[in-house]
């Protein structure tokens, strides 16, 4: 029996990982994707795009348009995601931050009679993002998406990364693939 250093019990009440060597239980552990469940999803699906990082505060007024001035894109290329609730089922949309959320074409987009913007803790619950830094991609439950449509008119559109202060950029097509979203005017 081999010897065990004092204090520690018999070698064959070691744990299998103490005792190494074959038969060890320590087995190489594949790295977590670095970043947020968004880019994670984008990565995992081979989805090419780009990060952004920006430093806005999340309290800012007209929080849009000064992230659109920091990264020095159009502002019609930079989406907010917002949480409603559609006769009471969570749903995500996804507007150009020049606009607002048309509370009565999502609920008629989505088959709905009445939406009213979710409550910010059922939205960062639902969602796993806090707010500013809600993504459309990697929610912690899949909801039903409406993307607005004037994105599809682009070929690239920001969004938010999962985390304040980044922003990721890719194919309006892409979004709506990933997202299984449906497209339609909700913007004022």
């Amino acid at each position: 029996m081999p010897s065990v250093p004092a204090g520690l019990p018999p070698a064959g009440l070691l744990p299998r990982r103490w005792a190494g060597g074959r038969g060890s239980n320590v087995r190489p552990v594949a790295k977590k994707a670095a970043g947020t469940p968004a880019t994670a999803l984008l990565t995992t699906e081979n989805v090419a795009h780009q990060l952004h990082p920006y430093d806005v505060s999340a309290d800012a007024p007209n929080y849009g348009a000064l992230v659109a001035e920091a990264l020095g894109v159009a502002p019609e290329r930079l989406f907010k995601t917002l949480i409603a609730e559609v006769d009471g089922a969570l749903t995500v949309a996804v507007v150009p931050v020049t606009g607002d959320l048309d509370l009565k074409a999502l609920a008629a987009a989505t088959g709905g009679k009445r939406a009213a913007l979710a409550d910010r803790a059922d939205a960062e619950r639902s969602s796993g993002y806090v707010r500013g830094g809600i993504s459309p991609l990697g929610q912690r439950k899949r909801l039903r998406t409406v993307i607005d449509s004037s994105a599809l008119a682009l070929t690239e559109m920001y969004v938010s990364a999962g985390r304040r202060g980044l922003q990721v950029s890719l194919a309006p097509a892409d979004l709506v693939s990933l997202t299984a979203a449906i497209t339609a005017d909700i913007k004022t």
